[in-house]
């Protein structure tokens, strides 16, 4: 039953941001300011990322193999997340929404607001790492992931603040709109991403190596459908591990950039 009505307010929640932000690229292209078609793919990528991570048959196979709930958030952080930022959501959902609606919606997000200031601490760049990485970390906690997967309201929480958590992360890496603060120094974005690659790693292998189930949630489980859940943590591990090359994408793309930028060697 809360299953059920959590997954319904999410596809309403998914259904408004898509329809918010078809309408807001259309009108910007009439006005002749369309945005990149490029931006408008990424977004829904990313929306669909974030339909198959928790609305379809996975979130149910999520509960029964941790190998399956590993990749669910690995959908969330490391695909949706990014995807959306990249489909610079703010600016097209706001000029999608009704004109007396776009006002106040907006207002939090002005010059000296509150909420803006706290956006702009939040997504420094040290601090939104340490945010997004202590809360991975946490999580990984037995006690906290067995909860996750045995209360749906807890589990809910534990998606919510993953998800949160990869946006801020992800906010000094991709600078989508509005502009809170000067882009970071290149070797700083390096730095930040290659500190994730290597807790990434880092959790990969504590999972993976010893070769001892850490979450009693799934080695009940694994009894009943008669699997290893020693294998299936090491594979849940695994792909934590080989995730974490996802961070390499970025660390090209700025060293590309970096490139163009440079004057020629004569």
């Amino acid at each position: 039953m809360v299953e059920a009505a959590l997954k319904t307010v999410l596809a309403f929640v998914l259904a408004g941001l898509a329809a918010g932000y078809a309408c807001g690229w259309r009108r910007l292209r009439a006005a002749g300011h369309a945005p990149p078609l490029w931006r408008l793919v990424l977004y829904a990528l990313g929306l669909v990322t974030i339909a198959a991570a928790l609305l379809s048959p996975l979130d149910d196979l999520a509960a029964a193999r941790f190998s399956i709930h590993m990749g669910q958030h690995l959908l969330l952080t490391m695909m949706a997340a990014p995807l959306l930022l990249l489909g610079n959501p703010l600016p097209l959902v706001l000029w999608g929404l009704p004109r007396r609606v776009r006002g106040p919606v907006a207002a939090p997000l002005r010059r000296r607001a509150r909420f803006r200031a706290a956006l702009s601490a939040l997504t420094f760049l040290p601090v939104a790492g340490v945010l997004h990485v202590t809360t991975v970390w946490l999580w990984h906690l037995p006690f906290l992931y067995d909860a996750a997967v045995e209360h749906e309201l807890v589990h809910a929480v534990e998606h919510v603040t993953f998800f949160a958590t990869a946006i801020l992360f992800w906010w000094p890496i991709i600078q989508p709109a509005p502009r809170l603060r000067p882009r970071p120094r290149p070797g700083f974005q390096i730095l930040y991403l290659l500190i994730a690659t290597a807790q990434n790693t880092a959790l990969g292998m504590l999972l993976a190596v010893p070769e001892r189930a850490f979450y009693p949630h799934y080695v009940k489980l694994a009894v009943t459908l008669g699997i290893s859940a020693v294998d299936d943590q090491m594979l849940g591990g695994g792909l934590m591990w080989s995730g974490a090359h996802m961070y390499l994408i970025p660390i090209l793309i700025i060293l590309y950039s970096l490139s163009r930028d440079a004057p020629a060697c004569l």
